[in-house]
């Protein structure tokens, strides 16, 4: 298979932006997720995510709440802020009703509590992106 026509293969996938700091976790949700035929981008930090011109191209956002320097309702106001549009989740091992309305209220479509299986970010994901029933089911 010839580079271009990775490229163009890569392109074809919807793109689907992810922070989450703790290494072990972004690895296996970007598996999960490349598996499912989207182009991932995973980021560490926040700064990171906001700093890559090609951000606003994605089809949706999931986000961890705590961050090392930031947080996850701070990342999606500023990509907000840039321009960008699509659905989010934010996902959270400190759930509250708190978080809850605060993350909806700043423009996140859901919020799953850790540890979640991954069909259900999964399905959650193919439901916002609109994606089908193709990846939520694979």
């Amino acid at each position: 298979m010839t580079s271009e026509r990775i490229a163009s293969q890569m392109q074809e996938r919807p793109r689907l932006l992810l922070v989450e700091d703790d290494a072990g976790v972004r690895r296996s949700l970007q598996l999960l997720f490349r598996a499912r035929g989207f182009d991932v981008r995973a980021y560490a930090a926040g700064a990171a995510l906001l700093a890559d011109p090609t951000a606003r191209d994605a089809c949706c956002f999931i986000a961890d709440y705590r961050l090392d320097e930031t947080d996850g309702i701070d990342v999606l106001c500023r990509l907000r802020e840039s321009g960008w549009s699509g659905p989010a989740v934010l996902i959270t091992a400190f759930p509250s009703p708190d978080l809850t309305e605060r993350a909806l209220a700043h423009g996140f479509n859901q919020v799953l509590e850790k540890p979640f299986r991954e069909h259900v970010l999964g399905e959650t994901v193919a439901r916002l992106t609109g994606a089908g029933e193709a990846i939520a089911h694979s």
